[in-house]
C-alpha cells in the first residue's frame, strides 16, 4: 500500500462497497490505486477500510469486542497514517503517540 488515509467523519457501518466508495470519492476526491481509506462509526468501536488494489476495490470491517478505536476529532476531514500507526490503530492502541521504534509514549 502506498498510502493509508483516515476519514475523521463517521461512516454508517451498514454502508456496502459502493456506498463506501462513493464516500471515498466525496471525501478524498478519488480512490487511488494502492491506497487504503479508513472510516469508523460514531462510537468508534467499528471500522471499515476500503482498498483500491489496482485491479478493483475491496471492503473490510473490524469490530472491537471491548473498548474503542482511538479516532481523531476536529482535526480536519482527513489524515494520513504510517504503517506502524495503522498497525496500532487496528489493535485499538493510541497510534497518535507512537514514537521511535514503535514505542507508545505517555502524555
Amino acid at each position: 500500500m502506498d498510502r493509508v488515509w483516515l476519514a475523521v467523519e463517521p461512516l454508517d457501518m451498514r454502508a456496502g462497497t459502493e456506498s463506501a466508495l462513493a464516500r471515498v470519492v466525496k471525501v478524498f476526491g478519488e480512490a487511488r490505486p494502492h491506497h487504503a481509506y479508513l472510516f469508523a462509526n460514531r462510537r468508534a468501536n467499528r471500522m471499515k477500510v476500503l482498498v483500491n488494489d489496482g485491479f478493483g476495490v475491496w471492503l473490510a470491517a473490524r469490530r472491537l469486542n471491548s473498548g474503542k478505536f482511538v479516532w481523531p476529532r476536529d482535526t480536519g476531514s482527513t489524515l494520513t497514517l504510517t504503517r506502524p500507526q495503522l498497525d496500532a490503530l487496528v489493535l485499538g492502541l493510541p497510534w497518535q503517540r507512537l514514537g521511535e521504534a514503535g514505542v507508545i509514549t505517555v502524555l
